[in-house]
Parts: C-alpha cells; structure tokens; sequence
C-alpha cells in the first residue's frame, strides 16, 4: 500500500468513528425521550395507595 491509500483508510476510519459518536448521541436523546414520555403515562403512584372504593366512578342516576 502507498502513502496516500493509508491516508485515505485513516480518514475513512476517522470519519466513521464520527458518525459512530454522532448516531450514539442521537441514540441515547431518543432514549432520554422516550422515558419521559413514559414517566408522563405512567398513572401517579399516589393513586394506587388509596382505599378501595376511592376515586372510582359515581353513579349518580339514583
């Protein structure tokens, strides 16, 4: 291999550790995002240590 292949190979390489980091980022900001939207589905905790009976539907037809 001459000079210039090796040269090459190297920023090839350099280039795809870049874009390795780059899709790691995005990757783990994905993640981030989707485990707050989670967070804000999940029912609050609150709600399960009531009572049996409490926060339940009304029947307010009598």
């Amino acid at each position: 291999m001459d000079v210039s292949s090796i040269a090459a190979s190297l920023v090839a390489m350099q280039a795809g550790n870049l874009q390795q980091q780059i899709a790691t980022s995005v990757l783990k900001q994905n993640i981030d995002q989707q485990r707050s939207v989670l967070q804000l589905l999940q029912p609050s905790p609150s709600v399960a240590n009531l009572a049996p009976g409490v926060g339940g539907n009304v029947d307010i037809s009598a």
